[in-house]
């Protein structure tokens, strides 16, 4: 099924214009989601109540509010609060190019897909080969539903994608995190090397992973259905942890290549079974052309 669009522009550069429209990189519909009912099954729903006296307050009277001091609030009715927001034209004004290797992921906030809108094909298509071939990606701001976003365009497949960015300001710097000092000896780096090595994968593959809390939700929800009553697990005991480095090293190597012995082990046993098997077959065949 076709996906629908849920938003428009227009990329800007220079006097080249691109209508575009914008898909959801995500497929809401996989989620799981549970409501709150009463023991009779009714649908319950949320209400806003004052904090000073607990009374009910229609969505109709509320207005908002700027914290500007401890509990002290400066109003705003919503005229006021439209006014604050700048005006949506959907348009996205590329302002520079950047070298798309120097993105930091921790920008990413959102992702969509970018499709061309009627006639745009051949625009659309150019800016996404002129940015793959120069390995860039274009820096926009996009304005739209009364707030501006920081967004970046860059190539994916046969397309293009944008992903929204958070401002620098609103990101914590790596300083704010505290990290203590440690020296690492050359032996337990050569053995991280080698429990990376047995599990290089040089494709990025995510299919091979499933949302195994997703499926089992599935499971449980469709014997509910079923009316099967759902057994709740008793909780394992943790399991003893190693604490010295370099022990868990040489563990977690020998366990790999544990099961490879394993595995080489049972297609060892496998090839001699096959093998015996074909003897006694070739001894069967010549014991019958004697006999014949």
């Amino acid at each position: 099924m076709a996906a629908r669009a849920i938003g428009s522009g227009t990329i800007s550069f220079g006097l080249v214009s691109i209508p575009v429209k914008l898909y959801s990189t995500v497929d809401s519909t996989k989620a799981i989601r549970f409501n709150y009912l009463t023991e009779d099954g009714s649908r319950v729903k949320q209400q806003y109540v004052t904090a000073s006296s607990g009374e009910v307050v229609e969505r109709s009277e509320l207005m908002q509010g700027y914290e500007f001091a401890k509990g002290q609030y400066v109003m705003f009715t919503q005229e006021e609060v439209k006014a604050m927001n700048i005006e949506s034209t959907n348009a996205i004004d590329i302002a520079e190019f950047v070298p798309l290797a120097e993105i930091e992921r921790i920008y990413i906030d959102k992702v969509y897909y970018m499709g061309p809108d009627k006639g745009a094909s051949r625009s659309y298509h150019l800016l996404k080969e002129a940015l793959a071939s120069t390995e860039r990606a274009a820096l926009a701001s996009y304005a739209t539903r009364g707030k501006s976003h920081l967004v970046l365009i860059r190539p994916m497949g046969d397309g293009l994608v944008m992903e929204q960015l958070k401002h620098q300001d609103e990101l914590r710097t790596f300083e704010d995190v505290p990290i203590e000092e440690a020296s690492i000896e050359a032996d337990e780096l050569d053995l991280a090397i080698k429990i990376i090595e047995q599990r290089v994968n040089e494709a990025f593959e995510p299919e091979q992973y499933e949302d195994v809390v997703r499926s089992k939700m599935t499971e449980l929800i469709q014997q509910k259905i079923d009316g099967q009553e759902i057994k709740i697990p008793q909780e394992a005991a943790p399991e003893a942890k190693i604490v010295d480095l370099m022990e868990a090293l040489k563990a977690s190597v020998g366990s790999k290549t544990k099961k490879k012995s394993a595995a080489s082990g049972s297609k060892r046993k496998t090839a001699a079974r096959a093998g015996r098997k074909a003897g006694a077959t070739k001894a069967q065949s010549a014991s019958g052309r004697k006999t014949k």
